[in-house]
């Protein structure tokens, strides 16, 4: 017998996961939830596009959620640490962490503890939107291959809009730090006891999709163009990073130190570092043609196309790289910055509930009939991630009377999530990407049947659901497997490991035609709302929006 760990970072928490390698049962499970902040997040009052995460809490989350996922698995038999044969770690993206010249996190510094900008800043923070416009700007006019590949439009989710806003608004923190590292690259350089930011290993994953990384202009973006955003930023690249690689390539070996933390064997390999999507959609089976929704705080939509393949560019999506996701394909992502945190905004600070007020208003709102609430909404409560990737939008609702009720607003607000993954899956259909079958992994597909139905409905796509509940830290387990190999246990191959170690429930959810044909219509004025407070349509009449809401609602109410 043999095992993996997979280790899930994300927004809130970090996750351990011991895996069987021959199955794929999941014998042990921990979470440990970050101290420091709101929910694990480091907040400002006064600007709610700021988001940050202290990374000490990374490092006590590392050690705890690892040694109790361990004891978890030791309950059952057959299972001992000395069969653990390697580690895989996946993260929130873009996460960049300025770091010193040993590689510790400048916010571990106690003269920096207090300093927001010391600390890691964590994806959805979106403080940098002026230097991510200006970083569009001057790529396409003077490198505009470097976001072609990215929607042509880069993002203040993104690694350097984010470096480059730390310089300009406390350029004391900035020279404080010799470097930068994606989490994603950290915790695996930590548990490799990498102590020189240049040797750390980084992945393709986030270089590709956040950095501007690519093989064909020789890595990072040259120092002639970051010269134009700053001369410190060009001086900054001679201390990242030459080569990114893919899942092929090892992290590192567990360091002594570590090892001995995790009770857990010197030297077993660490699996490059993704982005927690990226290998919750190799824990979901991705293949070409299946299109995995990660369905969480935010989404994230992954698809691969074989590299020997050409892709096109597609508007507005965040990024086409080579061995992002799986090696040998091209990695495709898109998403929403805002689907689950929008119906946790609602059920927690508007309606100031909790975790019964989720299943209250479900059950209420499950009775109703598409178009019956006469409620249309935008999702946009933390901007636009694809396809209009604008972090100055924001949430829009249309319809209410002095008749709503909170289910009906629970409701539309589903919905809304719904209309904007459409999108994104005509997007990328449009330009030639193979959507065969629609896989979601995370907390909503698990929970929520009602929500699945109607992205069904919505999307008209049949939507399968992962059969592990924890699939982004499963996908880092087998990742972790296909780099122990078969002679120690594990796999010579991702597909070969994916058949073994992941599952599909059983359950479908099927379009029902009858709430097709009404959404189909819904999605007509949600798109002339998109496209006109998105700044694609200029000067278009929004005058029948509301009559037409009116219209459907009368006709659905009707119905019953």
């Amino acid at each position: 017998m043999s095992f993996t760990l997979g280790v899930d970072y994300g927004t809130n928490s970090v996750r351990a996961l011991v895996v069987d390698c021959a199955t794929g049962e999941e014998l042990g499970v921990s979470v440990f939830n970050y101290p420091s902040g709101h929910q694990g997040v480091l907040l400002d009052k006064n600007n709610h596009h700021l988001a940050r995460q202290h990374p000490g809490d990374h490092l006590v989350g590392l050690e705890k959620s690892v040694r109790a996922a361990l004891a978890d698995a030791a309950k059952k038999n057959g299972f001992s640490p000395d069969k653990v044969i390697g580690i895989g770690v996946d993260t929130t993206g873009s996460s960049p962490i300025p770091v010193d010249a040993k590689n510790v996190p400048l916010g571990c510094h106690p003269e920096w503890a207090k300093n927001l900008n010391a600390q890691c800043w964590l994806w959805k923070d979106h403080t940098s939107h002026n230097e991510a416009a200006e970083i569009t700007r001057l790529a396409a006019k003077h490198r505009p291959q470097y976001i072609a590949k990215c929607g042509n439009t880069y993002s203040s989710e993104w690694f350097w809009s984010k470096i480059w806003h730390c310089l300009k608004t406390d350029p004391a923190a900035f020279d404080a730090a010799y470097s930068w590292v994606e989490l994603a690259d950290f915790i695996p350089s930590v548990l490799s006891g990498i102590n020189d930011p240049k040797k750390v290993v980084r992945g393709v994953c986030c270089a590709g999709h956040k950095a501007l990384y690519c093989d064909e202009w020789n890595g990072l973006p040259d120092k002639e163009f970051l010269s134009l955003l700053d001369p410190k930023l060009a001086a900054l690249r001679d201390r990242l990073y030459d080569k990114a690689h893919d899942a092929t390539v090892a992290a590192g070996s567990l360091c002594p130190e570590w090892a001995k933390k995790l009770g857990l064997p010197v030297g077993i390999p660490i699996a490059i570092g993704e982005m927690d999507v990226h290998y919750g959609a190799i824990g979901s089976g991705i293949k070409e043609g299946v299109l995995v929704k990660a369905m969480g705080t935010s989404t994230c939509d992954c698809a691969v196309v074989q590299a020997g393949k050409k892709v096109a560019d597609i508007p507005g999506i965040c990024g086409i790289v080579k061995g992002a996701i799986l090696p040998g394909f091209y990695g495709i992502e898109a998403g929403q910055s805002a689907v689950g945190d929008i119906f946790k905004w609602f059920i927690e600070v508007v309606c100031l509930g909790d975790g019964k007020l989720y299943v209250q208003l479900e059950q209420e709102a499950k009775s109703q009939r598409p178009g019956q609430n006469g409620l249309l909404a935008l999702d946009w409560n933390n901007g636009n991630r694809t396809i209009l990737v604008d972090p100055m939008l924001s949430g829009l609702l249309v319809g209410q009377t002095l008749y709503s009720t909170r289910a009906e607003i629970y409701r539309a607000l589903i919905e809304a999530t719904a209309y904007g993954a459409r999108a994104i899956i005509e997007r990328i259909k449009e330009y030639g990407v193979p959507i065969d079958v629609v896989v979601c992994c995370g907390g909503i597909a698990e929970k929520s049947a009602m929500t699945m139905q109607i992205y069904a409905d919505i999307t008209g796509c049949a939507m399968r659901v992962s059969g592990s509940s924890q699939a982004c830290a499963l996908g880092s387990a087998v990742s972790a497997a296909v780099l122990a190999g078969k002679a120690k246990g594990g796999y010579d191959s991702f597909p070969e490991a994916q058949a073994k170690m992941t599952s599909l429930k059983d359950i479908v959810y099927e379009p029902k035609p009858e709430n097709q044909k009404v959404y189909d219509d819904l999605y007509a004025l949600y798109r002339l709302l998109h496209d006109s407070f998105g700044g694609v349509k200029n000067n278009a009449d929004l005058s029948g929006v509301m009559k037409e809401l009116i219209r459907i609602k009368e006709v659905q109410s009707k119905a019953l």
